[in-house]
């Protein structure tokens, strides 16, 4: 089926047309220029992180590949916030809303200067969420494309991450380690722009990305630095002028319930990022599906953990693109049973037209499923009387699954940090910061400064620590986030005081997290307990606290999809 144009639309003559032209004149565009299809180049580039810095260079490759397929591309950049640089301090309550920026900046685009159709370009946790979200808000002809990950570092004839110098803090607070091998690994970690290394968030929604089908296939896992990435940049180009031509889909034509459960899939595959479990359903309710966080958790629950992958196992990003790509993991999947062939993707074929001829695993980065790491995926949903919404738990790598022990309570990240760095806390404990829900922050802050120093200091199995706020994709440890409902709404996390026992089980088959304190207590401390009082934050975070839903339905802040074929497109 054609896709109109919306640059004209049919409500104006060409003649009511003239002044856009005279400003596409002042751009240096040639008529034979302007009448082509018009591309938003959409990418987060820029100096605010190494993830960032390579983006616009990758742009013009993509602008190259749709001047060649007839069209002109719009290089627009847009903010990003980078979850490394904002880490444990309250910068941080931005990067979630960073996420919505990106989609709203999107849509403000597209539909302001109603182009044809889109590029998006981002590598950083929260850039590759929002700009696919924007993509779907939109529903205009679209790619995506993770823009890759770092090199590795290497010390002491070792790979070496971001996480590792997060964890050397804690070691080094432990005595284990020496303010000198901390800054040997701090400077070597991060050696070449691109996204975190690990299967962190940035590199979990890259695979989510060729998952739904929104990416072409084997593009994100190629490092930031190859030049293997140009030619697929230089395609994406061709791809979008094809969907504008009517040759390929749309994005909510892409993104059905089955193509979300793929998604989910390759999260729990690949023991992902606990964060996919915030996007995933985000990216859905722009398309108007419901899919919350007892929907992941149904996929996670069925998916067996095949991938080797950092932080919960040994390998990353680079060593996944060397055994080819995404599309082993998805293949293999596929062929188990796990994942839909039958879903569309960019390119207008099915994922398994995609998938036909990408290598088997190599059963030493990604195992088959015949002979899975473990038989469940790596991340649960855990309920119970204190998270009755749902709370998320990544289990791959862990040893200990069952923890029961004495609350220690923190109202905010900041208390439990300054705790957590003076040894104030003991084996057994279950830790807890709330107040760092959506709403409760407000925005949701990730609590990776916490728990690499736990690990760091060697309590990440001792202790568990449970929040309402998020984690990172490079947390590990009995670390259970997003648990729903959030303090700030009254959830039992607010009632809980220190002392009280707390019973987690993270077998799969038991998935529970219960508050062993009885109801006519939890009664008179709901009764006692004072009224909040709306804050006056200004600005942004005022705005998001106003809008932002629980972390259970992906922390959206707008009623979902709209209708498409109306005058706002």
């Amino acid at each position: 089926m054609p896709h109109k144009s919306p640059r004209f639309p049919t409500t104006y003559n060409t003649l009511m047309r003239s002044n856009s032209k005279a400003f596409m004149k002042g751009m240096g565009l040639s008529d034979e220029e302007i009448a082509r299809p018009h591309i938003a180049v959409v990418h987060t580039g820029g100096d605010m992180s190494p993830c960032n810095t390579l983006l616009a260079g990758q742009a013009q490759h993509v602008k190259t590949g749709i001047y060649g397929a007839g069209g002109f591309g719009h290089e627009i950049p847009v903010v990003s916030v980078s979850d490394g640089l904002t880490m444990a301090h309250p910068g941080m309550r931005f990067s979630l809303i960073s996420r919505e920026l990106i989609a709203d900046s999107v849509e403000a685009t597209m539909r302001a200067h109603c182009f044809d159709g889109m590029v998006g370009i981002g590598a950083c946790d929260k850039n590759l969420p929002g700009l696919m979200m924007g993509m779907v808000r939109v529903n205009a002809p679209a790619v995506f494309l993770h823009g890759g990950a770092t090199l590795p570092g290497r010390h002491k004839g070792r790979d070496i991450t971001a996480l590792d110098a997060f964890e050397t803090i804690g070691q080094m607070i432990a005595g284990e380690a020496t303010e000198e091998e901390l800054y040997a690994i701090m400077s070597a970690c991060i050696p070449t722009g691109g996204a975190c290394a690990g299967q962190f968030t940035a590199n979990t929604m890259g695979m989510v990305s060729e998952a739904i089908g929104l990416s072409p296939i084997g593009l994100s896992m190629i490092p930031a630095v190859y030049s293997a990435r140009n030619p697929i940049l230089r395609a994406a180009g061709k791809l979008v002028i094809d969907a504008i031509d009517g040759n390929g889909p749309l994005p909510r034509d892409i993104v059905t319930r089955a193509a979300l459960e793929n998604a989910c899939a390759v999260v729990a595959a690949t023991g992902g990022s606990t964060n996919a479990a915030l996007h995933i359903p985000a990216i859905a309710h722009e398309a108007g599906i419901d899919f919350d966080i007892d929907a992941v958790g149904e996929v996670f629950a069925r998916t067996p953990l095949i991938g080797n992958l950092s932080p919960g196992g040994k390998y990353l990003a680079r060593d996944v693109y060397e055994i080819g790509g995404t599309g082993v993991i998805l293949a293999e999947l596929m062929r188990g049973g796990y994942v839909d062939g039958t879903t569309l993707t960019i390119s207008g074929r099915t994922l398994a037209e995609e998938l036909a001829n990408v290598p088997k695993p190599d059963e030493e980065v990604i195992h088959t499923t015949a002979k899975p790491i473990a038989k469940t995926g790596g991340i649960v949903v855990l309920k119970g009387n204190l998270c009755s919404d749902g709370a998320l738990l990544k289990v791959a790598g862990l040893k200990k699954l069952v923890h029961r022990g004495p609350a220690r309570v923190f109202d905010g990240e900041a208390a439990c940090q300054s705790a957590v760095e003076n040894l104030e806390y003991k084996s057994g404990d279950v830790i807890i910061v709330r107040g760092e829900g959506p709403k409760g922050a407000p925005g949701m802050k990730e609590m990776l400064g916490i728990t690499a120093l736990l690990y760091g200091q060697g309590a990440g199995s001792d202790v568990a620590l449970l929040t309402d706020g998020r984690f990172s994709g490079a947390s590990r440890g009995l670390c259970i986030g997003y648990a729903s409902p959030e303090a700030a709404i009254g959830g039992l996390i607010s009632l809980v005081e220190d002392g009280d026992i707390i019973a987690i089980d993270a077998n799969p088959e038991v998935a529970t997290i219960h508050l062993e304190v009885d109801e006519a207590t939890l009664a008179k401390r709901r009764a006692a307990k004072p009224v909040d009082e709306s804050r006056q934050m200004g600005g942004i975070l005022e705005k998001y606290a106003a809008t932002v839903r629980g972390a259970n339905k992906g922390a959206v802040t707008h009623s979902g999809a709209v209708d498409t074929t109306g005058d706002i497109v």
